[in-house]
């Protein structure tokens, strides 16, 4: 059974920083993009940042400059170090794998920025 987990949310204030981790686990396709989404209250899930396998990155024109994404295929992990939070970026982060034809992902972790 395929498991994504996130980890790392947690309260900072604006102008700090966060790491997000996300490991997958029970794969049987090899991993392809990866990606963190976020989803703040009445608002809809938007990308944030995406890698893919070969390692070109996207990010979201709100996060450029802030966020940076990362994987380990090796360990199957993910990661988005987040700088210079603003209170913006307050969400629930989500990870998502592509593994073969198939998309899994986490259960969100929560990030909450204060002013």
């Amino acid at each position: 059974q395929v498991q994504v987990v996130e980890s790392g949310g947690g309260l900072v204030q604006a102008g700090g920083s966060l790491r997000l981790s996300c490991v997958a686990s029970g794969l049987i396709f090899s991993i392809g993009d990866m990606a963190w989404y976020r989803q703040a209250p009445d608002k809809q899930r938007e990308l944030v940042a995406a890698i893919s396998r070969d390692g070109s990155v996207d990010y979201a024109d709100s996060v450029k400059g802030r966020f940076a994404i990362s994987r380990d295929d090796a360990k199957n992990t993910l990661a988005l170090q987040m700088n210079s939070l603003k209170p913006q970026d307050t969400a629930v982060y989500y990870c998502k794998v592509r593994h073969g034809p198939y998309d899994s992902w986490g259960q969100g972790t929560q990030v909450t920025v204060s002013s």
